[in-house]
C-alpha cells in the first residue's frame, strides 16, 4: 500500500474502500492510508481543477451534525447515483447519520483518517470516507467523488468489478450502488482547515462473491 496525496488549490482525498468477506462476518480488507483508490494522481488532478474552476462553496458546519436540508442533498446525490445504475434508491437512517457523526468528530479532532473498523464491524456498517478544503467542494461534490470511479467500473461479481482489474479504484462507487443497501446516513465535521464527510450504510455493500 502506498500514500498519496495531491497538493492542489483545493485538495480532496477520500480513504480506501471497505471489503467483506463473503459469508458476511468481519472486513477481510480494509485500508486506512490515504490513496486515491488506485486512480491516476495527474488525471484526478486535473479532474478536480477544472470541477474547482466552477465549483461555488457550501458554507461549513461547526459541528458534525447535518441540518435537513444538508441530509436531503446528501440522500439526493446518492440516489442520483444509483438511479443512473438501476438499482432503488437508499432511505435515510438518523441511526446511521449518528454513528457516522461521532466517527467524523474523532477523525476532525485527532487529524485521522481511517476507516472505523471496530465500530462498523460491531454495527455491521459500511462506510465511505471524504476530506477536503473547508467550504471549496459541495455537497454533491463530495459523493461525486465516488460515483466518479463508475469510469473503472464494470459489471461482474465483486471483487471482479474494475476494469483495471483493482477493486479498491471502484470500492467507493459499489459501496454507493450497492443493492442490497437500504439505508445511508452521513455527518460532516470541521476542523479550521478542512470537512471530513462520513457516510455509513446497512446492510453494507463490497462483499465477495456478490453482485453489486
Amino acid at each position: 500500500m502506498r500514500m498519496i496525496s495531491m497538493e492542489l488549490p483545493f485538495k480532496f482525498r477520500f480513504g480506501g474502500a471497505m471489503r467483506f468477506a463473503a459469508e458476511r462476518s468481519v472486513p477481510v480488507f480494509s485500508f486506512s492510508l490515504l490513496l486515491l483508490a488506485g486512480a491516476d494522481v495527474s488525471a484526478c488532478a486535473a479532474r478536480a481543477q477544472a470541477t474547482n474552476a466552477g465549483a461555488s462553496a457550501t458554507t461549513a458546519s461547526s459541528t458534525s451534525s447535518s441540518t435537513g436540508e444538508t441530509n436531503r442533498r446528501l440522500l439526493a446525490a446518492h440516489n442520483m447515483a444509483r438511479a443512473s445504475a438501476g438499482v432503488p434508491p437508499l432511505t435515510w437512517s438518523s441511526l446511521l447519520a449518528d454513528d457516522a457523526g461521532r466517527w467524523a468528530a474523532h477523525l476532525a479532532s485527532t487529524g485521522g483518517f481511517d476507516h472505523d473498523d471496530a465500530g462498523t464491524e460491531r454495527k455491521h456498517q459500511g462506510e465511505n470516507l471524504w476530506k477536503g478544503t473547508r467550504g471549496a467542494y459541495t455537497l454533491e461534490q463530495m459523493i461525486g467523488a465516488w460515483a466518479s470511479e463508475v469510469s473503472d467500473y464494470r459489471v461482474g461479481i465483486f471483487p471482479n468489478v474494475s476494469k483495471s482489474g483493482n477493486w479498491e479504484s471502484v470500492g467507493h462507487y459499489t459501496q454507493l450502488i450497492w443493492r442490497n443497501t437500504t439505508h445511508v446516513g452521513c455527518a460532516i465535521a470541521t476542523t479550521a482547515d478542512d470537512q471530513v464527510l462520513v457516510c455509513r450504510y446497512s446492510p453494507p455493500g463490497n462483499y465477495d462473491g456478490e453482485r453489486p
